[in-house]
């Protein structure tokens, strides 16, 4: 057995920790012995958790140019970074490629575009005629702002493609709807913050029909030790064994959380302020990860991988002071999915319309 060595850029969010775990997890199952050095801004519970665990905890900024020439410059069996975002991200990485025995990139499904150029981001979102591979087409690449609805995708394929034209062994995953215990938006939180605060019903557009693929951290997690092994360039989707609905995705919450909701599924009479979900669609959009399975990854089912996820939910939820809020709770991305006001309300034209 051999020891190897590993970079995770952004190690203790909710991606780079499952990676950590995974290469600490595989030491132990007789695979490789792992030294994994994790590299994050700030400390805390989840990096405490890893440096526990065996890895070794560097604070500080991914961009920081001095960090990264401490880190890579004796090079690396492995290298991934889960937050890298921009081009000139993907460049302060070039000088050390060559050092890496392979690196993984994480990117985003949100680079894919339909036949009309619509993407995840846009204001009308893609129709995509089948599963995506990663032979769709995507967004034009460019330095916008990575923040704007359409800056995000542009500054990932720039570096996607500046990272692969470098001719090193770079992976570039592409995830979708990613959740994982320290994930910072934890999705699945619609439905257990409902069941934590005793709502009995749940409404859902389009009658929960939504699909929207779901990608667990934890399968991001063991493709990426697989590709420890494998280095090469290429692009891979990554996403759970099937999409679940979004019906499926509210019973599977609710059933590990024990609480049974009244499921009113919301046709398209239904008022049009109310149903909406983290995973709501109009269309279908489920990634093809045959690419990823021709390796020999198995990619988990959402049944399975969401759970210490929602554990993890519950016990913040439960240390989180009476007079505070839970720590995504600040994010935009949350306003007016716990409005209950409008809820009740449609509740009550719907009956009264029965």
């Amino acid at each position: 057995m051999s020891t190897k060595r590993a970079v995770v850029l952004g190690g203790t969010g909710g991606i780079g920790s499952a990676v950590v775990r995974e290469l600490l997890d595989s030491s132990g199952r007789g695979g490789d012995d792992w030294q994994v050095d994790v590299v994050a801004r700030r400390g805390g519970d989840i990096a405490d958790a890893l440096t526990a665990a065996g890895a070794t905890f560097t604070p500080g900024d991914r961009r920081d140019t001095a960090v990264l020439r401490e880190l890579l410059r004796p090079g690396a069996d492995l290298l991934v970074d889960t937050v890298g975002a921009t081009r000139d991200d993907a460049a302060q990485l070039l000088p050390y490629l060559g050092d890496v025995g392979s690196t993984v990139f994480v990117s985003s499904k949100a680079v894919y575009v339909d036949e009309q150029g619509r993407h995840a981001n846009s204001v009308d979102k893609p129709v995509f005629s089948g599963a995506v591979t990663e032979l769709q087409p995507t967004v034009t690449a460019a330095d916008a702002d990575p923040t704007s609805r359409d800056g995000y995708a542009a500054q990932k394929v720039a570096a996607e493609q500046l990272l692969l034209d470098h001719g090193a062994p770079v992976t570039v995953l592409r995830p979708s709807k990613v959740y994982g215990p320290g994930i910072g938006r934890p999705r699945e939180w619609f439905v257990v913050r409902r069941a934590l605060d005793g709502r009995e019903r749940v409404l859902l557009a389009d009658q929960g029909r939504g699909v929207d693929h779901t990608t667990a951290a934890s399968g991001i997690g063991s493709l990426v030790r697989l590709l420890a092994d494998a280095p090469d360039r290429r692009i891979l989707n990554v996403a759970d064994d099937s999409a679940p609905s979004v019906l499926e995705i509210v019973r599977t919450v609710a059933g590990h959380l024990d609480h049974v909701f009244e499921e009113v599924l919301l046709d398209a009479d239904a008022p049009a302020f109310v149903g909406s979900t983290p995973w709501s669609s109009p269309t279908p959009y489920v990634l093809d990860t045959s690419a990823a399975r021709s390796l020999g990854w198995q990619p988990p089912t959402f049944a399975r991988a969401v759970v210490p996820e929602l554990d993890w939910l519950v016990e913040t939820a439960h240390r989180t002071p009476v007079d505070g809020d839970v720590p995504w709770a600040a994010d935009p991305f949350w306003d007016r999915l716990f409005d209950y006001g409008p809820e009740d309300a449609a509740l009550l034209m719907l009956s009264l319309g029965s």
